[in-house]
């Protein structure tokens, strides 16, 4: 008897595949949570899973619809790059620059909001001194994000590894008025061009709660794909907490935000 021929899949297309479904279990997950903590529960569930098929078949349809990655709202091109003379990279009214130390005190305040000051672990430091060192030390490097020239969040590198030129993002967007604005989106833009274009790293990650569905989708839509979950491994407000690790590669993000596979004259890398 001779068996069927199969055709052999790429590995690392089968792994993407899977870390695609693991991710997407996450997030319905974290979204059936939040529909219980609502008070969403038994047959309203399926009443809610409906609604969502009815949206999906909706606004799929729609021209120009594109729920993959940013690629059609930003590129390498749109980043007004002031670096070299004024520390400084734009991209619309929204700007990163080098943190100072006069933003602690906005900092800690937008911290003591138990959304902001929950949502990372381990947790930032509460006393001034202690949040201006963390913020100084030479393993980490951050950004005040400003929107018209208001600060308005800080965004960073953390665990910084120049060995194997990869960080570690941490971005906190604090201004209640100013969420849900996609500033979020711009100033990760611009952290991921310094990054990879000017200081020249290969690898960025991020950690994020389980139940952080806005997070995991603004990561995935910048290029950043599963690397793994740390099941139960933080305890918050006595609950322990499932924690997601993602990851982008320069040469992914590249491919992604580069106009017509080039950087514009821009990758200009600094050593160290």
């Amino acid at each position: 008897m001779t068996l069927p021929l199969h055709s052999k899949e790429n590995p690392d297309e089968t792994l993407a595949r899977r870390h695609h479904e693991q991710m997407l279990k996450l997030v319905a997950g974290s979204f059936y949570r939040e529909m219980i903590n609502y008070g969403v529960a038994g047959p309203d569930v399926l009443s809610v899973a409906g609604h969502l098929l009815d949206n999906v078949m909706q606004f799929s349809s729609l021209p120009g619809a594109d729920t993959g990655t940013h690629r059609h709202l930003f590129s390498i091109a749109d980043v007004d790059d002031e670096w070299d003379g004024s520390r400084r990279l734009k991209l619309g009214e929204i700007s990163i620059t080098p943190f100072e130390e006069v933003a602690i005190s906005r900092v800690l305040s937008w911290l003591q909001l138990p959304l902001m000051r929950d949502a990372f672990h381990p947790p930032f430091p509460d006393t001034p001194p202690a949040l201006a060192s963390h913020l100084r030390d030479g393993h980490r490097e951050y950004f005040l994000v400003s929107h018209g020239g208001n600060p308005v969040g800080v965004i960073g590198a953390e665990s910084i590894d120049r060995e194997s030129a990869k960080v570690e993002m941490r971005k906190l967007i604090g201004e209640p008025t100013m969420q849900g604005k996609g500033i979020g989106k711009r100033a990760t833009f611009l952290f991921l061009y310094h990054m990879f274009l000017i200081r020249g790293f290969e690898k960025i990650y991020v950690h994020s709660m389980d139940t952080n569905i806005r997070n995991l989708n603004l990561n995935r839509k910048f290029g950043f794909e599963l690397e793994g979950v740390f099941f139960q491994d933080v305890v918050i407000n006595h609950k322990r907490r499932d924690v997601v690790r993602m990851a982008l590669l320069r040469s992914v993000w590249l491919n992604l935000f580069s106009v017509g596979g080039t950087v514009d004259g821009r990758d200009r890398v600094q050593a160290g």
